[in-house]
């Protein structure tokens, strides 16, 4: 049955974004799109941003399914000991207890739209890291460099 209500979808750009490295040491920033506190659902996304030769430890979730869409640059993934070449344009789904990585091999910085559902503490960890911000670089691939200047 239809209904008369209608929700206001919630709209952010880049500079609205929190940005983490999850340790001193990470070679890879995460950009929270969405999360728990947000969308009001048990997903989390966020744009993973890695510096050249970065890569995450090999990690695993017992229940989340965790998307990968590749933004712009190339990397290894590896789920269970299988490797794939990935670039801009592919996407990467790891099933739960899938013991996966992503490394950037490129010459370049690789970006990445990572997606988790449900949440799994996924966002919890990021926001325990250590808060940065997204620089011009980042902002130009993003597609919003005008955020960055002045009004």
């Amino acid at each position: 049955m239809p209904t008369n209500s209608c929700v206001i979808p919630v709209v952010k750009s880049p500079k609205d974004y929190q940005t983490y490295r999850i340790s001193p040491d990470a070679t890879n920033r995460l950009a929270i799109i969405f999360d728990s506190a947000t969308a009001n659902s048990s997903l989390t996304s966020c744009i993973e941003i890695f510096d050249v030769g970065g890569e995450t430890p090999p990690n695993r979730h017992q229940w989340a399914l965790e998307m990968f869409f590749v933004i712009k640059g190339e990397g290894l993934a590896v789920c269970d000991g299988k490797s794939v070449e990935i670039k801009a344009g592919d996407s990467l789904l790891v099933p739960p207890t899938g013991t996966h990585l992503i490394k950037n091999t490129g010459s370049s910085r690789l970006y990445m739209l990572t997606i988790m559902v449900p949440n799994e503490y996924f966002a919890e960890l990021i926001r325990s890291g250590i808060p940065v911000e997204l620089d011009e670089e980042d902002m130009t691939v993003l597609g919003r460099l005008d955020s960055l200047m002045p009004c």
